[in-house]
């Protein structure tokens, strides 16, 4: 982790909302899913969001040899969003507790507010982590 990373580092990215990430596509093997509005699905809104919180990092961890992992989330899913509309999520790192990261996440549609809330995130040595999956596959 370098210096820089301190509470107040913010970051906006932006992601047009794809039919390959509404409801129907999330799990297609489940008729339930299939059955469902072809709106942003939550799962995939998390992980734009723990996209978005990634890049706000990388800069300021030895990136790739350090990532990060999600470690809890905690968010809203309050308006449905169709595909082709563009979704913009805003985050801020605001706090740093050793390896463990905590941002304030919301995400917006155009019209919308789509989502509030807070993600934590850990940073990992990347080669030790790979190296305790391995063993865990040995199991």
């Amino acid at each position: 982790m370098k210096d820089s990373l301190k509470p107040g580092i913010r970051y906006e990215h932006k992601f047009l909302v794809p039919s390959s990430k509404t409801v129907p596509a999330l799990y297609p093997e489940a008729e339930e899913f299939l059955a469902m509005p072809e709106v942003f699905a939550t799962g995939f809104m998390v992980g734009f969001l723990e996209w978005a919180c990634i890049k706000c990092i990388n800069p300021h961890i030895d990136w790739p040899r350090e990532q990060t992992v999600g470690t809890h989330v905690n968010v809203t899913h309050q308006a449905a969003t169709p595909p082709g509309l563009e979704v913009t999520a805003s985050v801020e790192l605001i706090e740093v507790d050793g390896k463990r990261l905590v941002f304030s996440v919301e995400a917006h549609d155009g019209v919308d507010l789509i989502s509030k809330g807070r993600h934590e995130r850990f940073v990992i040595n990347k080669e030790r982590f790979d190296a305790k999956l391995g063993e865990k596959l040995k199991r």
